[in-house]
């Protein structure tokens, strides 16, 4: 993973093994954050909110998915969800096989999780 561009992610955020690969870095003219998050088999980022939309899109792998209060949803590659602000969920990978996702965080002035 490393020779393609991904670094460990932080492991407060993840219940298992996950890795970023920054595409798009947010700067004082892109107001966006793009990443690659590769999540191996049963890895799922922990409870969490954002202050502005997220933008998922499953590249690899199957995307489990939670929003609080709702049932666990799977996402084929090639799915997109659409996060709202202040929703609290959590992606991550299947059991069984690992995940990668693109994460597009858009109006970054307002913070990023």
């Amino acid at each position: 993973l490393e020779q393609q561009g991904f670094k460990p992610a932080p492991a407060d955020y993840f219940s298992g093994r996950a890795f970023v690969k920054p595409l798009v870095i947010a700067d004082a003219i892109t107001n966006c954050n793009v990443s690659d998050v590769y999540f191996e088999a049963g890895c799922r980022n922990n409870w969490h909110t954002h202050p502005s939309n997220q933008v998922l899109i499953v590249k690899e792998g199957i995307c489990f998915y939670q929003e609080e209060g709702k049932p666990i949803q799977q996402v084929s590659a090639g799915g997109v969800i659409n996060i709202l602000p202040g929703i609290k969920h959590w992606p991550g990978a299947s059991p069984d096989a690992s995940m990668i996702h693109i994460a597009i965080n858009i109006n970054t002035e307002k913070g990023m999780v």
